[in-house]
């Protein structure tokens, strides 16, 4: 999941153990690329075990409330300084959103809010509350909804993706890792792709349409991202342009109907919807396509995400087609019929992985595996 201001970078040490500067990193060579990408890889099979709970939402409980209340007029001795010399790495620890607030107090005002995903940087600890980064979001959030230190590091690698950046002008992926080897088809500048390993330290495997494909290392630029937070503004203004974008397309599906009995689906949820399925799993069978389409859908039912399709999909650092303008391409040239099928059957309930909302290539991590991909 990169647009709106919401990219969080982290240079990669060992399994996480630091925090790049928010929006500066980018790895260009091929050693840089190697390097970073055998160290994920390494790490990779980190899975984050702890329980996870809703915190200073507007779902929390009274009872939850009055603790955090005490909690908050004592010095924070959970809060370990060893913790926060090893990174400034934070990680919300909810199922829900948590809020995040101009002062260190539970009536001061939101500024933001961070998902279940989201990352950010520490910037201060004080008196068990939290003052981060995240994205454009600065302000405090409690320390009992935050995971810290090696459990955030955890978590960052478990919903975290490591991204392969086109540089140059058109980058051809490539069905081996040899220059004469079949194509799959063109990737331009700026796309992103989903990077899997180095191959001999001059390829690197990308996820392409759920199929393996390689790249060259030489013009791509690596780096892992995080979801991040959202201001109030940000959410404002994303929500009314939601709202303007179903007005307009409900608009055109009224006149089409009057004037030709078509409908207008491009900017339907579902259209969308397919053209994500396609790019992250077009290459895969029929259930491989729902089950990427169920992961979204349980996302915008979930309350830990955003609450629309769109937003889902276009969060910060979770779906890199949307977010380098290859989603859109696919609609533009029409989606696959089976894909559309997928899309549909999702939004209408239908799920063959549970309640997932994660999936990545299979190999690295537990839960349900269909194709190419594993879900939990």
């Amino acid at each position: 999941m990169k647009t709106k201001g919401r990219r969080l970078l982290h240079r990669l040490s060992g399994i996480l153990m630091g925090v790049a500067a928010i929006g500066a990193l980018q790895l260009t060579s091929a050693a840089a690329n190697t390097e970073s990408l055998q160290e994920v890889n390494a790490g990779a099979a980190a899975i984050l075990d702890a329980d996870l709970t809703d915190g200073d939402t507007e779902v929390a409980s009274a009872a939850s409330a009055s603790h955090d209340t005490e909690k908050n007029e004592e010095k924070d001795e959970g809060a370990s300084d060893d913790d926060s010399e090893k990174s400034s790495l934070v990680m919300a620890n909810v199922h829900n959103t948590v809020n995040v607030r101009k002062q260190a107090n539970e009536d001061s005002d939101k500024v933001g809010v961070l998902y279940s995903d989201c990352g950010g940087e520490i910037l201060e600890r004080r008196n068990g509350w939290t003052k981060l980064k995240s994205g454009n979001v600065t302000g405090w959030t409690k320390d009992e909804f935050l995971l810290f230190g090696e459990e955030a590091e955890e978590l960052a690698q478990d919903v975290g993706n490591l991204i392969a950046t086109v540089e140059a002008d058109a980058l051809r992926v490539r069905k081996q890792p040899e220059d004469e080897a079949g194509v799959y088809g063109l990737v331009g500048k700026k796309e992103e792709l989903e990077a899997v390993e180095v191959i001999d330290d001059d390829w690197v495997s990308v996820d392409y349409e759920g199929d393996i494909g390689y790249v060259s290392a030489e013009y791509v630029s690596v780096e892992f991202v995080i979801d991040s937070g959202e201001t109030i503004e940000e959410i404002k203004k994303r929500e009314a342009k939601e709202l303007e974008e179903k007005r307009k397309a409900d608009e055109a599906k009224a006149k089409l109907k009057e004037d030709r009995g078509a409908v207008a689906v491009e900017a339907s949820d579902d259209v969308l919807l397919a053209a994500l399925i396609q790019c992250e799993a077009g290459g895969q069978p029929y259930e491989g396509q729902l089950a990427v389409g169920a992961v979204v859908m349980n996302r915008v039912r979930s309350g830990g995400y955003p609450n629309t399709v769109s937003s889902v999909i276009y969060a910060s650092g979770q779906f890199p087609p949307a977010t380098n303008g290859t989603v859109a391409k696919k609609i533009a040239a029409g989606v696959k019929p089976s894909c559309l099928q997928a899309a549909q059957e999702a939004i209408a309930g239908a799920s063959n992985v549970g309640g997932a909302t994660h999936f990545r290539r299979a190999g690295n991590h537990d839960g349900i595996v269909i194709g190419n991909h594993v879900f939990w």
